[in-house]
């Protein structure tokens, strides 16, 4: 992926676009329908995982918001030293975590990409450190497979067989598939 000169992106020569901004924009509108569905009696909280959730999490709270949920909160969590491969890939510069009140809330986690399931694991071991949420989903803008974990998300926004060499990029901007 490079950069043009408007600061928008242009595929590289191995990568393959897979939804547009308004792909995006339409599976998260159609996610926050379901969640509100799912969770109409429940205080919800929205929690991004640094890095690429988080701003899927915030147009997902202004969804819900604009859709009819009250009391919708937003939140932001680095996993960074709760993975289980600190020794593969060592913490460099953690993120901010900044949660609200868990207790007796439904947490939405939001991710980017759902692969293994390892920071998902992570997750859901740093937000006991917070409180004890009554439930926790799971909402992903892709999910790509190759789960390591019993982790399968709530929420997906687009489920995409991948093989493992293979990278997704997600962003509020697009999805992108590159080869090696």
């Amino acid at each position: 992926m490079t950069e043009s000169t408007e600061g928008s992106r242009t595929p590289s020569g191995t990568e393959r676009p897979l939804l547009s901004s308004t792909d995006v924009a339409r599976a998260l509108r159609r996610m926050a329908h379901e969640i509100l569905e799912r969770n109409h009696e429940a205080p919800v909280c929205v929690v991004g995982l640094q890095r690429g959730g988080v701003a899927l999490a915030e147009r997902l709270a202004r969804d819900l918001d604009e859709i009819g949920a009250t009391g919708v909160e937003l939140g932001r969590l680095d996993v960074a030293f709760f993975r289980d491969d600190l020794a593969a890939r060592p913490v460099t510069g953690a993120g901010a975590t900044a949660l609200p009140h868990l207790e007796d809330r439904v947490v939405v986690l939001v991710d980017d990409v759902l692969y293994t399931g390892r920071t998902v694991r992570a997750a859901l071991n740093a937000l006991v450190e917070w409180g004890r949420p009554r439930a926790v989903q799971l909402a992903v803008l892709v999910d790509r497979g190759h789960r390591e974990l019993p982790i399968r998300a709530d929420f997906v926004g687009k489920n995409v067989p991948t093989a493992r060499e293979e990278t997704v990029r997600a962003t509020l901007e697009g999805v992108w598939l590159e080869r090696p």
